[in-house]
């Protein structure tokens, strides 16, 4: 069977009678199982997605089928599906089966869309680069002996690997952007209120967003387009009406202005092809007649400590829940209720997670809260407007999406700052609750792929959207 890159390339198929949904979930499982050795899928649902695959064809020759027909989609391992094994890839979680769907996947499933497994990832979405999954690595399948980039690490490689045409991944400081950029994908983070969390295994509640990682951007808006808007089960969502993403690809981009941030260009670091890159795509908008113009941010090396500080506190939070008594992992040696707790959470969480809750249950402890949390909403907030001040004189701010390409395993494991320094192009976006998205514009000398990252205002996907597919059409 063909490779496709596209939903639109499948729907012709379909629609020609040259494929049937049965034959192209059956040629994403060879795949799979042909590419085990990446260990991208933790779990992958064959019997199931094979019977729905029928019931779509019929679906389709009878004209009721929904605007997903076709499309097969891998969840990252901390989105929820009904009756379906969930463990955001911890051991704390192990053997737990959700109750309940994920608003995402029931927007995907309303539509046709077919789920065909859930995918590895850092555990609980705390991680750079796929190496904190208490089930193992994910390899990058463009190279094996690099990472795919974290958390979503296995959802971006599903993708990168053919496993499937899409995932839905979560966000918190890059973690859909940075490894789509490694992989060589279109990623996409929304604006903070714009597709509900219910259902989402939480790290930090007030950075989390969930998204699509495509090679497309028209898929990308499609599933935007399905999965965006107001939920009840979420009471931070905006009630604004979600605009046709897909529709609205050809919208007028002509005369757009955008702010390119000084700071990251000469951020020490930053793998000077990406640079060289990102400085003639600037110039390719000027001369195609666009504003764009460079503005001082000289704030940058704040946004990966208050983003530590802030997203650790949540997290230690978040995961106090998991303790060994309702559900998931209990340690076989503890003898009393504080032995239970004790034991379950040494033995059941990794080292990465441990090492966030406990920052975060520092920086929330009496004598610190002030001095640490409390000062770092209103850096926050100090951030936020500054970003703002920006967007209110510019369409998009356009920057790297990271500062280098893929690493290789354990290149930046021993150091943990060094990793965090990972996320320092793509944190502004979740501290700022704004969209963001990366593209895939750029390939190094040393045959990998890298992304460019656009942020937009707050709701304003549509646009970010259609300038983004402008962007990839024309540089």
């Amino acid at each position: 069977m063909r490779s496709y890159s596209s939903f639109s390339e499948i729907q012709s198929d379909l629609k020609a009678g040259n494929l049937s949904v049965k034959a192209l979930v059956q040629a994403y499982l060879d795949r799979i199982e042909q590419s085990k050795h990446l260990n991208i899928f933790l779990e992958v649902f064959a019997p199931e997605v094979l019977q729905k695959a029928e019931m779509l064809d019929a679906k389709l020759k009878s004209g009721t089928a929904g605007k997903l027909a076709g499309m097969v989609i891998g969840l990252k391992d901390n989105i929820c599906y009904k009756d379906h094994k969930v463990s955001a890839s911890s051991k704390i979680l192990e053997g737990f089966t959700s109750i309940y769907n994920a608003t995402v996947v029931e927007r995907l499933l309303k539509e046709d869309a077919l789920i065909i497994g859930r995918c590895n990832c850092d555990e609980f979405a705390m991680g750079s680069s796929n190496e904190n999954s208490a089930y193992g690595n994910v390899l990058n399948p463009l190279d094996t002996t690099r990472v795919p980039g974290g958390s979503s690490g296995g959802a971006t490689a599903a993708v990168a690997a053919e496993l499937c045409l899409a995932t839905l991944g979560t966000d918190t400081g890059g973690s859909i952007r940075q490894p789509a950029s490694f992989c060589g994908l279109v990623g996409v983070k929304p604006t903070y209120g714009r597709v509900s969390r219910y259902g989402a295994i939480a790290y930090a509640s007030s950075f989390d967003q969930i998204g699509p990682i495509t090679k497309k951007i028209e898929d990308a808006a499609l599933i935007m387009e399905v999965i965006a808007g107001k939920d009840e089960f979420d009471s931070t969502l905006s009630d604004k009406e979600v605009p046709p993403y897909s529709r609205e690809l050809k919208q007028d981009v002509s005369k757009i202005k955008v702010a390119y941030l000084e700071d990251c260009l000469e951020k020490e670091g930053l793998d000077p092809e990406i640079k060289k890159r990102t400085k003639g795509v600037i110039e390719q908008l000027k001369k195609a007649g666009h504003t764009v113009e460079p503005v001082r941010f000289p704030f940058l090396d704040y946004l990966v400590p208050v983003y530590y500080v802030l997203t650790t506190a949540e997290a230690s939070s978040n995961l106090a829940r998991y303790q060994g008594l309702n559900f998931g992992y209990r340690s076989k040696n503890a003898t009393d209720m504080e032995s239970t707790f004790r034991k379950t959470r040494s033995e059941g969480f990794g080292k990465e997670v441990q090492r966030r809750i406990m920052l975060g249950t520092f920086v929330l402890s009496s004598g610190y809260y002030d001095a640490y949390y409390a000062k770092g909403q209103k850096v926050r907030r100090f951030l936020q407007n500054k970003t703002l001040e920006i967007l209110s004189n510019y369409d998009f701010i356009l920057l790297p999406t990271t500062p280098g390409t893929a690493f290789k395993f354990g290149e930046n494991s021993a150091d943990p700052i060094k990793m965090y320094l990972e996320d320092i192009f793509t944190v502004q976006a979740n501290i700022t609750g704004l969209p963001a998205i990366s593209l895939p514009m750029g390939k190094h000398s040393n045959g990998l792929p890298f992304g460019l990252q656009l942020i937009g205002r707050k709701l304003e996907e549509s646009k970010l959207f259609a300038f983004s597919e402008y962007l990839l059409n024309n540089f």
